[in-house]
């Protein structure tokens, strides 16, 4: 029996209504990583496919106003055996200690989301247990209308595997196998059992490849999961607390997509002191604690920040992170292009319009 307390969606930012690094990222493919909607990664390996990944508006699913869009720009018919093209979502172990993994009552568990296409498609659901390196696989259909795909796994009862860490380390995740090689195809499919991990019993031999064609797209949105063998309605957060939830991955101080910057050339940043005559030190702190120490993004070029302090202004390119850093704090440096007094205060700001500063704690 599943739990009935607390928020029945595990899944942070389903909706997709959070995009801090920006709506849209073109000529993906080359490079695993996060890049539009918080939360969602995109990993690939070997293929000549690309594809741009966008936050899209939705106005013909009523209840919900945003998804993840992916569209092909070069296809990649040849498939080689190691190719693949994941959409992932990441989990900490301790947020999944309703699972009870491996033991006699480990809950089987719901997933559920909204999916539509250019086309007809099927695809591989993939759920991951990292810890044990263990999977769980079923196929799901896309159509040319929004359809709602719900998928219950098994609990993995096998008591010779590990619990979950009760820690902010990735112990599970859930993969959607857009496109795969044999090495993770080739074997003789087994849907929803969990396996020591096989690689090619991963995904689908019948499944599509993303990639098979520059007219591919594929639509995401409403990404569930729950304890239990029962789908139910999607559990809708406000806007605020699924950003502050986001935060705890990442953190953007400054940048385009902020959502209140209505002047992206000046955003202010914080408070700065010259620790002497060519040192500035400015010590900021997220609005919610982090999942682990983070490290700095940023957007660098010929004078994109600036400090003004005593009447002058100190334009530089970037910053260096600081010794001291904590999930709760941090301190950027500035040591070129600046002068001043020890002890004089002043304010830090972006002075360009493509400046960007922001924190990473990502799974």
């Amino acid at each position: 029996m599943g739990f009935d307390t607390g928020r029945r969606n595990l899944i942070i930012n389903g909706a997709m209504n959070v995009a801090q690094r920006g709506t849209s990222s073109t000529g993906l493919g080359a490079t695993s990583g996060y890049f539009t909607v918080d939360r969602f990664a995109l990993a690939f390996s070997g293929t000549a496919g690309r594809l741009t990944m966008t936050q899209t508006d939705v106005t013909d699913l009523p209840g919900f106003t945003k998804c993840i869009k992916l569209d092909c720009t070069t296809a990649d018919t040849s498939i080689a055996a190691g190719e693949f093209l994941l959409l992932q979502y990441k989990f900490e172990g301790q947020d999944l200690q309703r699972l009870k993994n491996a033991t006699s009552q480990a809950e089987s568990f719901t997933v559920s989301f909204y999916v539509k296409g250019n086309a007809a498609a099927t695809y591989t659901l993939e759920a991951k247990d990292i810890k044990n390196t263990r999977n769980n696989s079923q196929n799901f259909s896309v159509t040319t209308s929004w359809n709602r795909v719900s998928l219950t796994f098994v609990g993995d009862t096998d008591t010779n595997q590990s619990a979950f860490d009760h820690d902010n380390s990735n112990e599970f995740s859930l993969q959607f196998w857009l496109h795969a090689g044999s090495t993770y195809n080739g074997g003789t499919f087994a849907s929803n059992t969990w396996i020591d991990q096989v690689q090619n019993l991963r995904a689908n031999s019948n499944d599509t490849s993303f990639f098979d064609s520059t007219d591919r797209t594929l639509e995401i949105t409403g990404l569930q999961m729950e304890i239990g063998e029962n789908v139910s309605d999607f559990e809708h957060r406000s806007f605020a607390e699924e950003l502050a939830l986001c935060k705890r991955y990442y953190y953007q101080l400054i940048g385009n997509n902020i959502v209140d910057n209505s002047d992206a050339t000046h955003s202010h940043m914080g408070q700065g002191m010259n620790y002497n005559a060519a040192y500035v030190f400015y010590t900021g702190f997220p609005t919610v604690e982090m999942r682990a120490t983070p490290t700095l993004t940023q957007a660098t070029g010929t004078d994109y920040y600036a400090f003004r302090r005593n009447n002058a202004e100190d334009l530089f390119n970037g910053f260096i992170l600081g010794s001291y850093i904590t999930p709760r704090a941090f301190t950027l440096e500035v040591n070129a292009n600046v002068s001043g007094t020890a002890g004089h205060a002043g304010t830090i700001h972006s002075n360009n319009s493509a400046a960007a500063v922001a924190f990473d704690a990502e799974l």
